[in-house]
């Protein structure tokens, strides 16, 4: 996997975290700053990067079983990931925003389902050839970027962007995950 792939797989699995960041920018744009664009940021960065790294290292356990097909499983968990963010923004097109302020555990909560993704995706990762401490830096830093920015686009914009983030990232991973296929039924 190319040094540009992994960037636009890191910017495709950022999209959970930046529409949620979005979203609670929005909810607190009433409020004054106190920490949490920075707590959110950290926060969803980190546990994408954990995430990743956890999937990568349950697949690279599993690598030799899975080498004859590992092309079809990255496939169908890129499709299936991609699937959901794109089937989460057609649902969640028109919801109306339910503010509440951010505590400790929702923001756990949070992450851990912002990075679930990024899980699937670290399994899909060990089957590929890419440096994976790469990999998971360029995960964590540009999530922590882009939930950053969402959520200080959610505080001056509101939340009319959440689900064409989540659109975007959902199809950027679909065009991936048939990539990997494509070259590997053409070669």
């Amino acid at each position: 996997m190319s040094l540009r792939e992994m960037v636009v797989l890191a910017f495709a699995l950022s999209m959970d975290a930046f529409a949620v960041a979005l979203c609670k920018g929005a909810c607190l744009s009433e409020q004054k700053d106190k920490g949490e664009s920075l707590a959110i940021a950290a926060s969803f960065g980190f546990f994408q990067a954990l995430m990743s790294l956890i999937g990568w290292f349950v697949g690279s356990r599993f690598r030799a079983y899975i080498e004859s097909v590992d092309h079809y499983i990255a496939f169908g968990l890129l499709l299936f990931i991609g699937g959901k963010l794109v089937y989460e923004a057609w649902k969640n097109r028109d919801e109306e925003l339910v503010c509440t302020p951010l505590h400790f555990m929702e923001l756990m909560l949070l992450s851990i389902a912002t990075s679930i993704d990024a899980l699937a995706a670290g399994v899909a990762m060990a089957v590929l050839d890419l440096n994976i401490w790469l990999a998971i830096l360029l995960i964590g830093v540009i999530t922590l970027v882009m939930s950053f920015i969402g959520f200080k686009a959610g505080k001056k914009f509101g939340a009319r962007f959440q689900s064409k983030a989540q659109l975007i990232g959902g199809i950027a991973l679909i065009f991936i995950g048939i990539k990997i296929l494509v070259e590997h039924l053409s070669a």
